[in-house]
């Protein structure tokens, strides 16, 4: 497989897999803080379902990944709870016994993850504001930042509110 990669982390040519690390490492991070934060899934339960996700999501992108036009196939690499389980997440916690009536208490009853080159976002509930978890060639955002977006969820709110929009990049 023939490639060349460009300073800014963007290649021409077929890429590999490897291009996606980041924004799968935010994304399965993300998803998996989620699941932390209920306190209803072990440190180990965690462990099992990140690399299942993780996996997961590498094969369902390997052939779906434009570093060069980063927004084609972003339907396609979006993750998405709207009260139907996205399968991909179903399926990696099926990986740690957690069953879909236990993910519905565990994660937001409405989310999406957009899942693209160099950027990884998120909005929670139809309304609620993008919150960028992953931007450019940067690790992804601290903690501080994943809270407060979180805080809001956890309050019993399903968004957060209509003019709240927040974006970390470093």
């Amino acid at each position: 497989m023939s490639q060349v990669q460009r300073r800014n982390g963007s290649c021409v040519g077929n890429c590999s897999r490897a291009d996606m690390v980041p924004e799968i490492a935010a994304a399965v991070g993300f998803v998996s803080s989620l699941l932390r934060t209920r306190g209803c899934v072990s440190e180990q339960q965690l462990q099992v379902f990140s690399g299942a996700l993780e996996e997961a999501l590498k094969e369902h992108y390997k052939h779906h990944w434009f570093p060069e036009k980063p927004f084609k196939g972003s339907g396609y690499r979006c993750i998405r709870i709207n009260h139907k389980m996205d399968p991909i997440i179903s399926k990696a916690a099926s990986q740690i016994g957690l069953s879909l009536q236990q993910l519905y208490q565990l994660l937001p009853s409405e989310l999406t993850l957009w899942v693209d080159p160099f950027e990884v976002s998120y909005r929670i509930g139809e309304d609620g504001s993008i919150c960028v978890l992953y931007e450019g060639s940067a690790a992804p955002v601290s903690s501080y930042g994943m809270l407060t977006c979180k805080n809001q969820m956890m309050l019993g709110r399903t968004s957060p509110s209509k003019g709240y929009m927040m974006t970390v990049s470093s």
